[in-house]
């Protein structure tokens, strides 16, 4: 009993509950040596973007420029972002770190899929410095996609938000569109409408969710404490109400999401896909089958991702990539173009292979590069669609195709430069 109480004389409580900023999970990593956690193509650097307040960032660049990577400079990496290749803005939700596990794992997905990602840990996240509010860390994330642009040239750059992250993805782009430089497009994993429905809706609240009075107790002090991501009014009001967002919009959401129940995402997606801010944009919601245990933090497994990402705004406007050309391909260019496998990034690559030491790779016989990419040309049988994300059809599985992980294998690149046909 004593514990709304509580809350209601210290909202601070509540927003420390909200940002779980303090909780840093992997605890015992340098967030400085991206490296460490697999990273070997990222830099890690320290931004600015007001006085008291140090941000720790990191680059990851395409997988393609893995070997080129190495050993370069924090200038090399400034100046790789005016490259041919796409910028995603990931902007992670609360609790742990730039560094967390699933979110490594997503750079990596996204960096094999020929994107630049850039991310980095508002202010009292991780090594940065600062008190977090959520007026700060949409300031945060502005300063970061400036920096961005300023370096970037004419690449397209794409915001994705993550759980918490979306509410700053959305308070973020809303500023962007006001100041009439949206980007090209908003991806929303996870999200919510609201952060009072999803405070209700969280499994923290589901003992006091029918106490008497329990807005009261609980969600008023999170409104008083200034704290909203109100992604659906950001996003949604009317024309006359707010300059509203006016980009291209994906979301992306488990069913069997435990922390934001996937109806408020669906939810969200209603909202959007009438609004008449969108009607010269794509709308997308895709949903993930509970059977594939994608859960809060786990889309980033699916090997559908690539197809989802081939999605019209996030391929228009890379050079030599039209229509449903994915962002992969300078990825399997490369390795066609070698038909080296010692060349393979060693996080594309298995745990293990047959006839290999675990984490080592040898140059593979002409003859059998030869055979292998042959195999890799034969197009797959395409899988059926239920409407839901992670059918899986067949795969190419000659010797090299083994070195790709599934969101590759299904996007090898024909010799006359078309697609495989996808499920859709």
């Amino acid at each position: 009993m004593a514990i709304p109480f509580l809350i209601k004389l210290c909202p601070g409580i509540q927003a420390k509950l909200i940002f779980l900023n303090f909780v840093r999970v992997p605890y015992f990593i340098d967030l400085k040596k991206p490296q460490d956690q697999g990273l070997n193509h990222t830099c890690n650097y320290y931004l600015q973007p007001e006085e008291d307040v140090t941000l720790g960032v990191w680059h990851t660049v395409p997988a393609v420029w893995w070997k080129n990577a190495q050993g370069k400079d924090q200038m090399w990496y400034e100046d790789a972002l005016a490259s041919s290749h796409p910028i995603i803005l990931y902007l992670h939700g609360n609790a742990g770190t730039r560094g967390g596990d699933h979110r490594v794992e997503l750079y990596k997905v996204l960096s094999s899929l020929g994107y630049h990602v850039v991310t980095f840990d508002y202010r009292g996240w991780g090594d940065s410095v600062g008190t977090p509010s959520e007026r700060g860390m949409t300031y945060d994330a502005l300063h970061v996609f400036d920096w961005i642009k300023a370096r970037s040239g004419d690449n397209p750059v794409y915001i994705w938000g993550h759980s918490l992250g979306t509410g700053v993805a959305t308070n973020l782009v809303r500023r962007l569109c006001e100041r009439e430089t949206p980007p090209d497009a908003l991806i929303l994993e996870s999200p919510f409408t609201n952060i009072r429905e999803e405070a209700k809706s969280h499994p923290f609240s589901v003992i006091y969710r029918y106490f008497p009075g329990f807005d009261w107790f609980f969600l008023d002090p999170i409104t008083s404490s200034g704290i909203q991501f109100a992604n659906d009014e950001n996003a949604f009001l009317p024309p006359c109400s707010v300059k509203h967002i006016s980009c291209s919009l994906l979301i992306l959401h488990a069913e069997d999401d435990p922390v934001v129940p996937f109806q408020l995402g669906r939810k969200l997606y209603n909202i959007a896909a009438p609004s008449r801010s969108f009607r010269d944009f794509k709308v997308q919601f895709i949903p993930f089958h509970s059977d594939l245990g994608y859960r809060h933090k786990y889309i980033y497994k699916s090997p559908e991702l690539p197809r989802i990402l081939r999605f019209p705004p996030l391929v228009q406007g890379i050079p030599g990539e039209v229509g449903t050309r994915a962002p992969a391909l300078s990825v399997i260019r490369h390795l066609k173009e070698h038909e080296d496998v010692s060349l393979v990034p060693p996080f594309l690559r298995p745990a293990r292979h047959p006839g290999d030491v675990p984490g080592e790779r040898t140059r593979m016989p002409a003859g059998q590069a030869e055979e292998a990419l042959a195999d890799l040309r034969r197009p797959p049988p395409v899988a059926g669609s239920t409407g839901f994300c992670g059918q899986r059809g067949g795969r190419a599985c000659g010797p090299l195709s083994l070195l790709l992980p599934l969101n590759l294998r299904s996007c090898w690149e024909d010799s006359d430069r078309a697609f495989w046909p996808s499920a859709s």
